[in-house]
């Protein structure tokens, strides 16, 4: 007994719609759940491929993130508190007050990210690459951020009392309004950043190169 082709139609449709649904599912790396808001702490994502992916307030706090690819990814309001990110790549992710405290970004990629108002107090950016990275309003009070590269980074109204930015490179940076006092800016570079209204009171300038010697006077 022959099937009729037109019987067949549906049955490839059903086929085609099952496959599609299966594929549209989140996808799972040990034990979390890749989509926003799920409940990840502590997860091991070493060098996992997250580009792109929707995160929006997804809990990763504790998480080992090292290596770990986050290019494009929205992590707008995430929980990344004392999350290991060194080595990691989030060139273009999106971070809008997302919660960095303690953090490790050591050698981090972190080029044009969008991290308006983000909270990264004490967090470790080492190393890191931050080039044009929208910084406006954010949290970096006590941040590690020696021989961090920040060129043309907008840190306007940025909090970054107490940062260590011993060797940073600020060259071309808007730090309009930035709060700096009691930063350590040593042997920094701030050649062409916009500085208008920015506070360096108790600020560390030993070897710093264009940096407001004469701001207290």
């Amino acid at each position: 007994m022959k099937t009729s082709p037109l019987l067949l139609l549906p049955l490839a449709l059903l086929a085609g719609n099952a496959a599609f649904a299966a594929s549209d599912q989140p996808a799972v790396i040990n034990g979390c759940v890749i989509q926003p808001e799920s409940q990840c702490p502590n997860a091991d994502l070493r060098g996992a491929d997250l580009s792109n992916q929707d995160l929006r307030k997804i809990n990763l706090a504790g998480a080992k993130l090292a290596g770990a690819n986050l290019r494009h990814a929205n992590l707008d309001l995430a929980n990344l508190e004392k999350a290991d990110l060194s080595g990691a790549t989030l060139n273009r992710a999106s971070l809008q007050q997302a919660n960095l405290r303690l953090a490790n970004f050591t050698d981090a990629r972190l080029v044009a990210i969008q991290g308006w108002g983000l909270f990264a107090q004490a967090a470790r950016f080492n190393g890191a690459d931050l080039t044009g990275a929208y910084l406006e309003f954010a949290r970096l009070s006590g941040a590690k951020m020696q021989r961090s590269t920040l060129r043309a980074a907008d840190l306007e109204m940025t909090w970054l009392s107490k940062a260590d930015l011993a060797g940073a490179d600020l060259t071309d940076a808007n730090l309009q309004e930035a709060k700096l006092n009691d930063a350590n800016l040593a042997d920094a570079v701030l050649s062409g950043a916009r500085r208008h209204y920015a506070t360096f009171q108790g600020t560390n300038m030993e070897g710093c190169k264009d940096c407001p010697h004469d701001w207290e006077k």
